[in-house]
């Protein structure tokens, strides 16, 4: 990998920057301040990668920030200002870190050395900018970070040991840029990670939640899952995963670098990947705790459940359409996805190639799957037949409905309403009840 940039770079700098840093920077270096660009934002430049997010660290105090940029406002109690969408925060040293989490307060300094030596890893504490308005912009990397992005190394600047100590989060950000750009973890990084690990319990559920799914956003995912099982990171924030059998999980690992191939940054779908070896109240449980809202969990869960459906080539068609009756229309893409990740050989592939063939020659049909494709509803039942409003009519319609997947050809309005009257007879007289559509055997 060749960097881009030198120490010494003149009045440009040595990658694309997004015209609202540059203007932030000009704004602060015409007003007489050092000025910097920093953190994630430099290392992806120099990596000729995109950047999301540029940071600027300046020497100039939050009032004066703020003074220099009307409309800006404070981002935390630590004087972040942010300022035309661009994050600008004065050089600073920290103190005492009590929870883990925070410095229990901070000094700011006039040093953009002093600013860098309190970061993170190497390679996020290299700044480009000015020393003054009148100094040549340059390249300052006092932590050797351009050294390590050339080995592709994640190192702790510092003390390791230290840097973990003082911040748990900063665990899981080493792991999530470690998988995001295939590097190692430096040998004494890793040892202070696994002697760490534990202190994740110091983060927040929603920081943790923010970040491991940021990891399924990488384009191999189950590098991040392999290194926070070695670290002993999963066991505390992942527990169920740490759980399963080892085959299993290299089975959801394998799925979800499957998926992350086929469809790049489809959370829900990674998710079902990942958790397909979990169940029940697991998989709720791991999602909630990630964060997911209310709706998806329900579609993972749901990707999940019937994605180990075994596939017969004997299924009939009506087998077929109760099969894509269990996902609403909107999720079957996603099943049949999944499962395609999920087969591990060539057999397998083969018999999910057939099932989708299968699958879309029923969608082209149109068939009736759900109780709103039904020829009739409740109020047809209520009106027609007389049949008051309670359990009664969802029997009745739930009976149908297995009726008509199995034969659409029965949907219609008359047929169904004389199918209706007949179950209310069967149900009045005590038989039926329990059936609920009972009387098509089940696909396992």
């Amino acid at each position: 990998m060749e960097l881009e940039g030198s120490d010494s770079v003149g009045d440009g700098p040595p990658f694309q920057v997004e015209p609202q840093a540059m203007a932030v920077l000009e704004r602060l270096w015409h007003a007489g301040h050092s000025a910097y660009l920093v953190g994630g934002g430099v290392r992806d430049a120099l990596m000729g990668l995109p950047v999301g997010d540029w940071d600027v660290a300046t020497d100039a105090r939050p009032e004066r920030i703020l003074h220099l940029f009307p409309g800006s406002s404070y981002q935390n109690r630590f004087g972040t200002v942010l300022a035309q969408g661009v994050e600008i925060t004065t050089f600073r040293r920290d103190h005492r870190y009590a929870d883990h989490r925070r410095p229990d307060s901070v000094t700011f300094s006039e040093d953009i050395f002093e600013d860098l030596a309190r970061r993170d890893l190497t390679i996020n504490a290299i700044a480009w900018g000015r020393l003054g308005p009148e100094a040549a912009a340059q390249l300052v990397d006092p932590a050797d970070g351009r050294r390590d992005l050339e080995a592709r190394l994640v190192r702790a600047v510092g003390d390791p040991g230290r840097r973990f100590d003082e911040d748990a989060l900063r665990l899981l950000r080493a792991v999530r840029i470690a998988a995001r750009l295939d590097f190692a973890i430096e040998p004494f990084t890793l040892r202070a990670m696994v002697d760490h690990a534990r202190d994740i319990e110091w983060v927040s559920e929603e920081r943790i939640a923010s970040e491991l799914r940021q990891m399924l956003g990488a384009a191999t995912p189950s590098r991040a899952l392999h290194l926070l099982r070695q670290t002993g990171i999963l066991a505390t924030t992942l527990p169920e995963l740490e759980a399963l059998p080892p085959a299993a999980l290299e089975a959801a690992l394998a799925a979800l670098d499957a998926v992350a191939l086929a469809h790049p940054h489809h959370e829900r779908l990674a998710l079902a990947a990942l958790l397909g070896a979990t169940v029940g109240e697991d998989t709720r449980s791991l999602l909630t705790r990630l964060r997911v809202g209310a709706h998806d969990v329900d579609a993972v869960v749901a990707l999940v459940d019937n994605a180990h459906t075994v596939y017969h080539p004997a299924w009939s068609d009506a087998d077929v359409r109760r099969y894509m009756s269990r996902v609403p229309d909107d999720l079957l893409d996603d099943l049949l996805a999944l499962r395609t990740a999920r087969a591990i050989d060539g057999t397998a592939g083969q018999l999910e190639r057939q099932l989708q063939e299968r699958i879309a020659r029923e969608r082209a049909s149109a068939p009736p799957l759900t109780l709103g494709d039904l020829a009739v509803d409740g109020r047809d039942l209520q009106e027609t037949l007389g049949i008051p409003e309670g359990p009664a009519i969802g029997i009745i319609l739930e009976r149908l409905l297995a009726d008509v997947i199995d034969e659409p050809a029965l949907n219609r309005r008359g047929t169904l309403l004389t199918r209706a009257s007949l179950t209310l007879d069967e149900l009045q007289a005590g038989r039926g009840g329990a059936k609920d559509g009972a009387a098509h055997p089940p696909i396992r």
